[in-house]
């Protein structure tokens, strides 16, 4: 009788002790659902504090017991408790192993839950994680320490795989810390989303893969960036240029007078057209600032042929289309651009020369003139354009107009 009577004991104990570690595990639910409900309000953050402490007490009282520790409630309990201690904790000594003990919790948490009942909590305290690596990688960012940068950004794309955001700034991270492989995959992948700059990406990529010295990858995004955008300069410009740089003239120019033949009222063809001579005396510039003496003259030839050819294009291009922005942009640049040499030649010449110097400066004013009924088109199609707006000012400047100049510059000045 008194054997029995001690193993009633025993079982009432036994029994006891589990209830108890299950009102642990009902206790640190109840906590951690009253944090939910007063954090973010000023007037409760005492209570939210007290609440997550708690609510962290019991659920490692649940964790280390053996009948509540085989519980994927608890492991999901434990990872939303831990990582939103880990969130609200600025310090990275204090958060990074809180960090490491939600991760493991919710590893756990998955494994158990076969039945996904506590799919919902799981979720909400992933979220918590991606949340960390986030603010983490934004406090890195902005610290320049992009290597780091990215791999909090990283961890956040890999615990939400589909968020574009995710994605952008583990690319911008990867490409300013020079990891260039993990930039192209992940702006790659921004490609296949619903992002909402594409555009941007597009623009990005190309130079990402010559920094590893894959033009035809580059050439490639470029061509797929045309043919979705193909009102947008910019991709055919890069293209050309990139050609151009590759030694490729020729087989620009014949693709683009293949292209004209074929519609000859492209104005955007013109323009490409124009653009091609254009970047070729930009080119010749660069040359001439380094030749002999006796290879300048035929340098300065070259480059005055192409200057006049990519006024031919550009003309064609604005009997299309008298408001082409591009072309009336290009077109005042290509005429100004001769102005800009004559005007600074004169200005070297001797204080005794006054007569060469009055001449050189009319032929300079004569050529500035040219250029003015495209500069002010420029901005008149688009006065937010800082380069229709320093041409102008660039004409003014040439013509001794200094009032002018000046409201001009402020123009520019209200832009940033």
């Amino acid at each position: 009788m008194k054997m029995k009577t001690l193993m009633t004991g025993i079982f009432a104990f036994a029994v006891t002790a589990a209830f108890a570690q299950k009102g642990e595990l009902s206790n640190a639910q109840t906590e951690y659902d009253k944090y939910e409900t007063a954090r973010g309000q000023k007037v409760t953050a005492t209570l939210a504090a007290t609440s997550i402490a708690n609510a962290k007490t019991s659920i490692d009282k649940a964790a280390a017991n053996e009948k509540t520790s085989v519980m994927p409630q608890t492991w999901a309990l434990k990872g939303a408790i831990y990582s939103s201690l880990a969130v609200q904790d600025s310090v990275d000594a204090t958060s990074a192993p809180l960090y490491s003990a939600a991760a493991d919790a919710i590893k756990k948490a998955k494994e158990l839950d076969t039945k996904g009942e506590n799919k919902k909590l799981i979720d909400h305290a992933n979220l918590n994680l991606a949340q960390y690596n986030l603010s983490r990688g934004v406090k890195l960012y902005q610290s320049k320490d992009y290597a780091n940068a990215y791999k909090s950004f990283d961890a956040y794309r890999t615990i939400l795989p589909e968020d574009t955001n995710a994605i952008y700034y583990s690319g911008l991270a990867a490409t300013l810390s020079e990891n260039y492989p993990a930039a192209i995959s992940n702006y790659n992948k921004l490609l296949t989303t619903n992002y909402s700059n594409k555009a941007g990406v597009y623009k990005d990529l190309p130079t990402i893969y010559l920094m590893q010295k894959d033009t035809a990858n580059a050439l490639k995004v470029l061509n797929d960036a045309i043919a979705k955008y193909p009102t947008n300069p910019d991709y055919r410009k890069r293209e050309i240029e990139i050609n151009l740089q590759s030694g490729k003239t020729k087989e620009v120019l014949d693709k683009i007078n293949t292209a004209i033949t074929n519609d000859p009222k492209n104005k955007s063809l013109y323009y490409y057209s124009g653009l091609v001579y254009s970047t070729m005396a930009d080119n010749t510039t660069k040359q001439i600032k380094t030749a002999t003496a006796a290879n300048k003259p035929a340098l300065e030839k070259s480059k005055a042929d192409d200057l006049a050819k990519a006024a031919e294009m550009y003309k064609k291009a604005l009997e299309l289309d008298p408001n082409y922005f591009e072309a009336n942009l290009n077109m005042g640049y290509v005429t100004i651009n001769p102005a800009i040499e004559m005007y600074n030649a004169a200005n070297k010449l001797p204080a005794n020369k006054q007569k060469e110097y009055d001449a050189a400066v009319a032929k300079a004013g004569a050529q500035f003139d040219l250029a003015k009924p495209y500069l002010l088109k420029a901005v008149e199609l688009n006065p937010k354009s800082e380069d229709a707006l320093r041409n102008l000012k660039t004409y003014y400047l040439g013509k001794k107009d200094n009032a002018n100049a000046t409201a001009i510059q402020k123009q520019i000045d209200a832009l940033k």
